[in-house]
């Protein structure tokens, strides 16, 4: 298992990015602004990571996924832990992640992880997404923001 820099993307790194991302011009928009990493296992891709600097202190995991063949794995909780000891090494004093309201898993993992509820940006998915997302049978809408001060 290593986690490092992506410095190609492949069509797998884009397809793993869609898994948490499902526009491809939404994850262009923040892909060369973020910086990114992957965590492998043997000599497969298994998750990506992008963070974001968005404000002074202040890192945003903007995508996170996991191939669905590594999935209930502890691969997404290693990969938040090393996004919050990133932060901390560079001096943030803040990492701040976004998830659907419908993202039940995601919702569950990133409190257990300790991030805390901070806001919801209502109709996020349905004014910056093109096509609707079903997400757990419910039409996605709401962005749920957390954070977790360092």
């Amino acid at each position: 298992m290593s986690i490092k820099e992506i410095q190609y993307f492949t069509t797998f790194h884009y397809e793993l990015l869609l898994l948490a991302d499902p526009d491809k011009n939404v994850i262009n928009k923040y892909l060369p602004r973020g910086i990114s990493f992957e965590y492998r296992s043997a000599d497969d891709v298994a998750g990506v990571l992008v963070l974001l600097p968005t404000r002074p202190e202040t890192l945003e995991i903007v995508n996170i996924a996991v191939s669905e063949a590594f999935q209930n794995q502890g691969i997404g909780a290693k990969l938040l832990h090393f996004a919050i000891d990133y932060a901390k090494e560079n001096s943030y004093k803040t990492v701040e992640i976004g998830t659907g309201s419908t993202s039940f898993a995601q919702l569950y993992l990133y409190q257990k992880c300790g991030f805390r509820l901070t806001s919801i940006d209502r109709d996020f998915f349905v004014r910056h997404y093109d096509e609707e997302i079903i997400e757990n049978k419910l039409v996605l809408k709401d962005m749920v923001r957390l954070s977790l001060d360092l």
